[in-house]
């Protein structure tokens, strides 16, 4: 089962999800804000992609922090950063059943969903 996270206002989950669905793809939404994010999920997406693909600096909630803060994030800081503020994490992230996690809905990480092993 394909898990993806996002947030449930977010057009990007919800262009993702009907997509799934369209294509009969079975996968389960958890809303970053609703259900949480246990740290270990987080440290695992980190430890896969690495924090700057992670973080999204093109929303919002990045434009309202202080410019104090924006500009000195690092590797050790983004982790509570990402925790504090779910909205920063880039969306969506799809965890695949053999363990790959994907982060984004271009036509790359169709493809990849597309093909995915089913469970």
């Amino acid at each position: 089962m394909i898990v993806v996270y996002g947030l449930k206002n977010c057009d990007s989950c919800r262009k993702a999800r009907s997509w799934l669905t369209e294509r009969d793809l079975v996968h389960r939404f958890h809303d970053l804000r609703a259900d949480g994010l246990p740290p270990s999920r987080l440290e695992a997406w980190l430890a896969a992609l690495g924090w700057e693909t992670v973080l999204n600096r093109r929303g919002t909630t990045w434009r309202q922090l202080p410019e104090e803060v924006r500009s000195s994030v690092t590797g050790e800081t983004a982790a509570g950063l990402l925790a504090d503020h779910p909205a920063l994490i880039k969306r969506p992230v799809f965890e695949l059943s053999d363990g790959r996690v994907l982060i984004g809905f271009t036509g790359a990480q169709q493809t990849a969903l597309a093909e995915a092993p089913p469970d």
